[in-house]
């Protein structure tokens, strides 16, 4: 006897519901974000610092294998975020998680194999060299997205481990259980984005999906709308090209920010953060606008 037919709950009309939420996978997404950096240096005038943020991304994906495995979030206590509409990874206690300073440590151990700029060498000497309280004093500015521009290069190897820590976290969660928690934050730890991207993914071409600037989780967004005030009126796009930009600034005269869009419809190569550093043009051509930046990028902090 044939099974009988029930009906696909995900099915709309005949069309899958596309996924609101993809997780990261930590070692596939700072290999891939590695090679990335290589290929941009290839041609770009920021050659030496996408290769020392490219080798940056390698120790990353080295460190999310080798480093002690993570606690998961609770599966009770996932689904009491989700039903309060609240992301399961508390960030406000990751400053003290002893993980995450082991984390710290051990990338500043790596880095220092790196060949990198004097401002950056400087920066990572401080932070080795610095206490518990300095280093939860940095931790705490990344997880709360709030960057001093007067210690910007100390700040960026504290937002590479917070990278490091938190997709580590989002990858052991059940994206199934995740809910919209507001307009341009991060379902899986209350992030705010890098960047945002319309996707030419099979199945879900043309939807866009922003990303995480800190665990890199993916979630769903509508496609003209501001991620810094939720306003679907006033949004408009700039760009360095004029022709065929893959990578775009969406403008909000509601609220007076941007974020950048990629296009990965056009170009499934760009990475989130990799193509948002490569695109500092646009971040300059911007600055002259008076137009706030709204995309949270630690690799751009200070410009």
């Amino acid at each position: 006897m044939s099974a009988s037919l029930q009906p696909d709950p995900s099915m709309i009309g005949g069309v899958p519901k596309p996924p609101f939420a993809f997780l990261p996978d930590p070692v596939k997404l700072f290999q891939t974000r590695a090679r990335r950096y290589a290929f941009l240096a290839e041609s770009s005038r920021l050659a030496p610092y996408l290769i020392f943020l490219g080798k940056l991304s390698s120790l990353q994906a080295r460190l999310a294998v080798t480093l002690p495995p993570v606690k998961s979030v609770a599966t009770d206590a996932a689904l009491i975020a989700a039903e309060g509409a609240m992301p399961p990874i508390d960030r406000a206690r990751l400053t003290t998680d002893p993980l995450m300073g082991q984390t710290l440590m051990a990338l500043c151990d790596g880095a220092r194999e790196i060949e990198m700029p004097e401002l950056a060498q400087l920066a990572l000497e401080a932070v080795s060299a610095a206490d518990e309280d300095d280093r939860q004093w940095l931790l705490g500015n990344i997880l709360s997205d709030a960057i001093p521009e007067d210690s910007a290069a100390a700040h960026l190897f504290a937002g590479a481990a917070v990278q490091i820590h938190l997709a580590r976290l989002a990858a052991k969660l059940d994206a199934d259980t995740l809910v919209p928690i507001s307009t341009g934050v991060c379902p899986a730890c209350g992030g705010r984005p890098v960047t945002s991207s319309v996707t030419g993914k099979m199945g879900i071409e043309n939807l866009r999906y922003a990303t995480c600037a800190s665990c890199a989780t993916r979630w769903n967004e509508v496609r003209i709308k501001c991620l810094c005030c939720g306003s679907t009126k006033g949004v408009s796009y700039r760009s360095v090209e004029t022709v065929d930009a893959t990578v775009k600034a969406e403008v909000c005269s509601e609220c007076n920010h941007w974020v950048k869009i990629l296009h990965e419809v056009k170009n499934p190569t760009l990475d989130p953060v990799a193509d948002d550093v490569v695109s500092l043009g646009l971040d300059l051509l911007m600055r002259e606008t008076g137009i706030v930046r709204g995309g949270v990028n630690i690799y751009l902090a200070g410009y």
